[in-house]
């Protein structure tokens, strides 16, 4: 299986030479590129175009096999030691450069410094970091979590201090969790504030949850008209602390989306067309686990045939889709999951692509569709038939259980 996936076509984690280049950037760049995003495997002597398997000369094997090692070894800061390795395939000899995904990152090319050499892999391509991704990767390589560093010059107020705390108190009643109050004493062991010198200091993910302090921090909703962004038919821009965002755009969702009846003997039981735990999970997971060094805005976005909730910022870590789809979870900002989990929001980590899914298929709806992009995460639910035809066989049924009664 494992040998199939190599050589079925390039992708993320798989790339082609036909030959080994005279130049050794031409592929340090993929080298480096996988180190930096999710691993991957260099295969030399596959035609990148015919995926035609033409092999490597035995008598030039080990000499090209220690070139890549020397050339790794020589261009790529930090250390990168990958695995590499003949493989016999067909009756051919190929060589295996097997990349891990790296903990020390950004990782670099040394002639061009991480500025301009700093690669990540989009799908079958290897392409030039932009500033805002090297920096994440600095934080990944430092274990640092944006959310959870200084707000430099933002102001720590009793006022918001306390209402950030009466409102996890209440989050936390309404999910039916065990009732504890919070004081200024658990932000600080959430490490959501700060102390320094005697002095109480505001971390960004502070900031995050007791105000619209940065422009980016907000949720674009929207109905559009079909399938497609021609055409609005309402929009809303939520701001403010992240969790009312949260509950505001759940609440935009569930008025744009059609809210049908059933009858279960004398009793109406209204029911909307998507399952709201699944929408109420969709704009929380794009929050936990969107991107706060990209200043693009989470995106909510109603269309004639399905909801679709894009967060900024691919997978984290090394993360791959995979690992997402069977339950696994990597955060990115710590701070802001941990208060989410404080306030009942986030039940189990890795759990809630599981639960989008598992309300899809209770509800009877086509599988959701998960979309992983370089910079952006999307999840889309589809709608069905519109309910409110439903609602009306229920109604006209209600109606004719009642003549009966009469």
């Amino acid at each position: 299986m494992v040998e199939d996936t190599m050589f079925s076509g390039e992708s993320k984690n798989i790339e082609y030479k036909v030959s080994l280049p005279d130049k050794s950037e031409k592929y340090m760049k993929t080298i480096v590129a996988f180190a930096n995003t999710q691993g991957g495997k260099l295969i030399v002597g596959v035609d990148d175009k015919t995926h035609q398997i033409v092999g490597v000369e035995n008598d030039v094997l080990f000499q090209l096999m220690d070139g890549i090692a020397n050339a790794v070894s020589d261009s790529c800061v930090p250390q990168i030691i990958p695995d590499i390795e003949p493989q016999t395939v067909d009756g051919k000899t190929v060589i295996v450069v097997s990349v891990e995904a790296g903990k020390n990152r950004p990782y670099y090319l040394k002639s061009k410094g991480k500025d301009n050499g700093t690669y990540i892999r989009v799908a079958g391509t290897s392409r030039q970091a932009f500033p805002e991704k090297i920096k994440e990767l600095e934080m990944e390589g430092a274990r640092i979590s944006w959310d959870e560093l200084t707000c430099v010059g933002y102001p720590v107020s009793e006022e918001a201090t306390e209402k950030l705390c009466q409102d996890i108190e209440k989050f936390r009643k309404k999910a039916g969790m065990s009732e504890h109050s919070v004081k200024k004493e658990q932000l600080i062991n959430w490490k959501i504030l700060k102390q320094s010198e005697g002095q109480l200091l505001a971390t960004n993910a502070y900031a995050l949850l007791t105000s619209d302090y940065f422009s980016f921090s907000k949720t674009q909703c929207a109905v559009f008209k079909g399938t497609d962004r021609a055409m609005f038919l309402d929009k809303r821009e939520f701001t403010g602390p992240i969790y009312t965002q949260i509950e505001e755009a759940v609440d935009f969702v569930l008025r744009n989306i059609r809210l049908g009846a059933t009858i279960d003997g004398l009793v109406r039981k209204e029911k909307y067309e998507l399952p709201p735990e699944a929408i109420r999970e969709m704009i929380i997971n794009a929050h936990c686990h969107r991107n706060l060094l990209d200043e693009s805005c989470i995106q909510v976005a109603v269309y004639d045939d399905r909801l679709e909730v894009t967060s900024p910022g691919g997978l984290y870590n090394g993360l791959t889709y995979e690992e997402v789809m069977n339950g696994h979870s990597k955060i990115r900002n710590k701070g802001i999951a941990n208060i989410f989990s404080q306030m009942g929001l986030v039940e189990a980590w890795g759990s809630g692509i599981k639960r989008i899914l598992n309300a899809a298929e209770e509800y009877g709806l086509p599988k959701p569709r998960f979309q992983e992009f370089d910079n952006m995460f999307r999840v889309e639910l589809f709608r069905v038939n519109p309910i409110t035809d439903q609602a009306n066989q229920a109604t006209n049924q209600a109606n004719q259980d009642l003549e009966r009664l009469d």
